[in-house]
């Protein structure tokens, strides 16, 4: 047991070392939310690159189907046997089409776009300082 005979209190910490023991804590809040951003912006990308691939896939499905059911068009006007494969490609077509812009609107109603985990810290750091 130590005990102080100067008469002095014990020293404390004063407000200098308070604003920076708390500047220290602010930094460190904010390069974690960052860190989290960060993390949370190359799920999103990677997201939109695969919401990207599978686009410009429908796109070009979706012409194939359009130039195939017009052949389907023209070659029926024209009675011919080769209209069945062609109807065949292009209901091939017009599934891959649908198969694909399904697949388009899953992932953003799905919210793979957002960022949840992000904006729930912000709010509760927003809520914290209120």
């Amino acid at each position: 047991m130590n005990i102080d005979t100067s008469g002095e209190e014990p020293l404390r910490p004063g407000i200098i070392a308070g604003a920076a023991s708390m500047a220290r804590n602010l930094l460190g809040l904010a390069l974690c939310r960052i860190e989290l951003a960060a993390l949370e912006l190359a799920d999103v990308r990677a997201a939109l690159l695969k919401l990207a691939v599978f686009f410009a896939a429908g796109v070009v499905t979706a012409f194939f189907a359009l130039a195939c059911w017009t052949g389907l068009v023209v070659i029926l006007a024209w009675d011919s046997l080769g209209w069945k494969i062609l109807g065949i490609v292009a209901l091939f077509y017009t599934l891959a089409t649908l198969v694909i812009a399904l697949y388009a609107r899953a992932m953003i109603r799905d919210g793979r776009l957002a960022m949840p985990l992000t904006m729930a810290e912000l709010r509760n750091d927003r809520d914290a300082l209120q």
